[in-house]
């Protein structure tokens, strides 16, 4: 696995090979950043770049407003219910869930919301109601 400073600086310079890049990556890269910063700078971070990034590969299309929203959120809360962001192997081990795509999104959203054009252009509120999402209730994971 490429060091941190180095994953995030060939990533913000959009020279990270594609192969370094898949998205057990993408979610380590919103782990670093929010690792450093707070919620909402962190995603825009996080989106600009990716954006970037995309438009260095020629592949503008890839990126997913609904997708880069929800994981980063994903990951935040997740943090924040570990009391902090440990170290990556705790936090990946603690949360296989958000390394298997779509998984984690699959009890907020239908895929047909995912595969919409209106979710990629812009951040669409999940549709389903997830499990655990009443009050007092403890978030279902791993499922």
């Amino acid at each position: 696995m490429m060091p941190a400073d180095a994953f995030v600086r060939d990533f913000e310079a959009c020279t990270l090979p594609p192969a370094c890049f898949r998205h057990r990556d993408h979610v380590r890269l919103a782990w670093l950043y929010l690792k450093e910063h707070p919620l909402p700078e962190a995603l825009a971070r996080f989106s600009h770049g990716l954006k970037r990034y995309a438009a260095a590969l020629g592949k503008r299309e890839l990126y997913h407003e609904t997708i880069t929203v929800a994981y980063l959120t994903l990951v935040n809360e997740r943090m924040a219910r570990q009391g902090g962001p440990a170290d990556w192997d705790a936090f990946a081990a603690a949360n296989p869930d958000l390394l298997a795509h779509p998984e984690a999104l699959r009890p907020y959203y239908r895929d047909e919301t995912l595969r919409s054009d209106l979710a990629r252009a812009v951040f669409v509120l999940p549709d389903r109601l997830a499990p655990g999402a009443l009050v007092g209730e403890e978030p279902m994971r791993n499922r």
